[in-house]
């Protein structure tokens, strides 16, 4: 007998267990058991694989399987993990997560209550792109610092400073976002990423609680477990006053400020877009010093 759904006997005690077993139960059901080379049944009641369908895929018992979910497996081996990885389906990206969420790494609680600053150093580098777009994400997908020409991509949404919210809350994101469906999805997924195995932190708790009442899309979305890290993509956005942009995007882990990333944007060169890009660049030109905003100007010391 088995079900997609948590175990009545829910995890106790360890919460990095429970965050694993809530894994494995979420990945478990996004797998199409065709996808696996296995018999799909019309009397099939569950979505997705089966337990013992992925212990016998990976290779071990159903009943050390059952004892994972529920979190009564307290050290799987790499090779288990692995094994588990290729038969949910799991990327590099996810599978490095599951290894993490069984054997989290130490130090996680002084990397969260690091404040988080951008370095003057960075900010002066990032000022002198003057036909590049820069922001800083912190680990909530939140903004921390933009050059002029990131502030003003991303200018005149009610949630500008705040990407996560922008995409799941902003009444302008599906006018702004022409691909929705994916920025949401890969906002969700870098958010997971972001937060890695951190899932106690107080400020990701109320971020989640919030969205999760406030958009359904973004609770459908948070339960997949999806992870995606933000790397590199080409997006499309439509701006308010230079209309639509195909922008490629780089991120960057800055070493000195552990969780949060530089993201540069880029048009292709003699493109309509790399053109908006300039022609909105010319519009602002002219934005008043004091209108950076305060993560713009750190205390002196800030990492």
């Amino acid at each position: 007998m088995d079900s997609a759904n948590p175990a009545p006997d829910s995890v106790r005690g360890d919460p990095r267990l429970a965050s694993l077993g809530e894994y494995l139960r979420a990945r478990r059901a996004q797998v199409r058991p065709e996808d696996s080379g296995l018999p799909v049944s019309a009397r099939r009641r569950v979505a997705g694989l089966r337990r013992e369908e992925v212990a016998m895929l990976a290779g071990v018992s159903t009943d050390y399987y059952v004892r994972l979910e529920q979190g009564r497996e307290r050290n799987p081996s790499a090779q288990v993990l692995d094994a588990l990885a290729g038969a949910l389906h799991l990327d590099a990206d996810a599978t490095e997560h599951l290894h993490r969420l069984a054997r989290p790494a130490r130090g996680r609680d002084r990397t969260r209550k690091a404040p988080e600053q951008v370095s003057p150093v960075l900010l002066r580098m990032m000022d002198r792109w003057h036909s590049t777009p820069a922001v800083v994400l912190g680990r909530r997908m939140n903004v921390l610092a933009h050059n002029p020409l990131g502030r003003a991509l991303f200018a005149g949404h009610t949630y500008s400073d705040d990407l996560l919210r922008l995409v799941f809350l902003d009444p302008d994101a599906h006018e702004f976002y022409p691909d929705w469906e994916r920025a949401a999805a890969n906002t969700v997924g870098a958010l997971r990423a972001a937060a890695g195995t951190d899932h106690d932190d107080p400020h990701l708790i109320r971020t989640v609680g919030e969205l999760s009442l406030k958009s359904p899309e973004f609770r459908r979305l948070w339960a997949r477990h999806d992870i995606r890290r933000k790397t590199h993509e080409t997006k499309r956005l439509r701006h308010p006053l230079v209309g639509e942009l195909t922008l490629d995007y780089e991120s960057f882990t800055i070493n000195s400020a552990p969780g949060r990333q530089l993201v540069v944007y880029e048009a292709a060169p003699n493109s309509p877009s790399a053109e908006a890009l300039a022609l909105l660049g010319s519009l602002t030109a002219d934005r008043p010093a004091e209108e950076r905003t305060p993560s713009e100007n750190p205390s002196p010391g800030a990492d």
